[in-house]
């Protein structure tokens, strides 16, 4: 897969996402990088920690969030997107799910989407994937977390996103896909999502699995946001162990060594 003027082999690697939220209110780091000088200084330490990509954030999604303006979001995102594509040369994903921001970011040099709805919460994104012929990570998500059967509902729907982008004409080498971990589940369907990984690898797209300092680790370890690194190293060696070609984290040294090393042990190291 290409992502900007980058070729990820997919077939012999798993990747860092590093995330770089600009929001004040997100839950793990709100606040901390809305500032261009400091933001700027965490890209470039989480690029040397061995982060292969930037994913942009400017509205916080977590559960009980407050959704912003178009206007205010773009605002949010643009400059910072500017700033790392102009420093550095390093792919970025603009993580939102509403036309007018991706379009705004994707001008500004965004070279990947993001959108936690999969496609399904403004149809015109896949016509806005497709025109821009850009990569894009679909992924699932419910409004409410009510399933007959969790797995197999978990896979329709994304078989659904995929109608979506397939109709909408988005080529197949530039899809990957995330189980949605956090979002439209409970504890014990993120904990499902992440050891079936398998099986959501198996509809033959790249998948990525973000579940950096996430509730299901403070749930399963009863620990606050900011312990919650060794957790999310268990969820990478598994997402590695069972698929996963992308890691979206907070910590990325910590998660790149965990990364080779459980591929070193799978015999896949360098």
């Amino acid at each position: 897969m290409k992502i900007g003027n980058r070729d990820f082999d997919l077939d012999h690697n798993c990747y860092i996402m590093g995330i770089l939220n600009v929001t004040p209110d997100s839950f793990s780091d709100g606040g901390r990088w809305n500032d261009i000088s400091r933001a700027k200084a965490h890209v470039a330490q989480m690029l040397e920690e061995g982060a292969d990509l930037i994913d942009i954030g400017g509205e916080s999604t977590r559960p009980g969030h407050v959704q912003i303006t178009i206007a205010e979001e773009i605002n949010r995102v643009v400059p910072y997107i500017r700033m790392v594509k102009e420093n550095f040369d390093v792919p970025v994903s603009i993580d939102s799910y509403k036309p007018q921001v991706l379009k705004a970011a994707l001008e500004a040099g965004a070279d990947m989407v993001n959108d936690i709805w999969g496609l399904k919460y403004d149809r015109s994104v896949a016509a806005l994937i497709a025109a821009y012929d850009v990569p894009c990570c679909l992924m699932h998500n419910r409004e409410t977390a009510e399933y007959e059967d969790f797995m197999p509902d978990m896979l329709q729907d994304m078989r659904e996103t995929l109608e979506i982008a397939q109709a909408a004409g988005i080529s197949k080498d530039k899809i990957m896909l995330d189980p949605g971990v956090g979002f439209g589940k409970t504890y014990e369907h993120n904990l499902i999502a992440v050891n079936r990984l398998e099986e959501l690898c198996a509809l033959g797209y790249p998948v990525l699995l973000a579940t950096s300092r996430k509730s299901m680790i403070g749930n399963a370890l009863d620990l606050p946001v900011d312990q919650r690194v060794e957790g999310t190293l268990a969820t990478t060696v598994m997402g590695v162990m069972k698929g996963a070609c992308f890691v979206r984290v907070h910590d990325i040294k910590e998660n790149d060594r965990a990364v080779q090393m459980t591929r070193a042990i799978m015999g896949e190291g360098k």
